[in-house]
């Protein structure tokens, strides 16, 4: 794993050092790059690609609209075709700034690590046939809800575990 702590927060980035920060594997990078022309990192000789800091925010955003508001490539290309890669690009930087007040407001105590599933909210009453239909019309506005929020704290558990696999690594 690739570590980008000790760069400067302007320092650019390599493909893998986006790819771990983002939790997105490299062709995906390279994928995104193809369908949204906002997505431009500098190419040097061979064709690496080196990511500016607004690059990584606007990909962030691109993974957050993906992967937690679940549009499609086609949501996202209209979105930035309307709202502009500015606006994608605060969304990637308001998501960083989200997950970094979680951290700091729920930092666990090394005993709360060990607690039991006790505190785990109830998954909510759903008709399972239904989620598994293909001519279901999709989840309703309280399970949409349920696991965007389920994926925000998933999101926020896998930067909490990555740090941690750092520390340990830089003991």
């Amino acid at each position: 794993m690739h570590s980008v702590a000790h760069k400067s927060s302007e320092a650019f980035r390599t493909i893998s050092e986006v790819s771990d920060e983002l939790d997105v594997p490299q062709h995906v990078l390279r994928f995104w790059e193809s369908k949204f022309g906002a997505v431009r990192p500098l190419k040097r000789g061979g064709g690496r690609r080196y990511y500016r800091p607004d690059d990584v925010d606007l990909l962030r955003g691109i993974r957050s609209l993906l992967y937690s508001d679940g549009l499609t490539i086609k949501g996202v290309q209209k979105l930035l075709r309307q709202r502009g890669a500015r606006y994608v690009t605060e969304l990637g930087r308001d998501y960083v700034s989200h997950v970094e007040t979680m951290h700091a407001e729920t930092e666990p105590s090394d005993l709360e690590c060990f607690e039991t599933a006790s505190n785990v909210r109830p998954f909510p009453q759903t008709n399972v046939t239904r989620l598994t239909d293909t001519k279901s019309e999709g989840l309703t506005g309280s399970e949409r809800t349920y696991f965007s929020s389920l994926i925000v704290e998933l999101e926020d558990l896998k930067i909490r575990l990555r740090t941690a696999r750092q520390s340990i690594t830089e003991i």
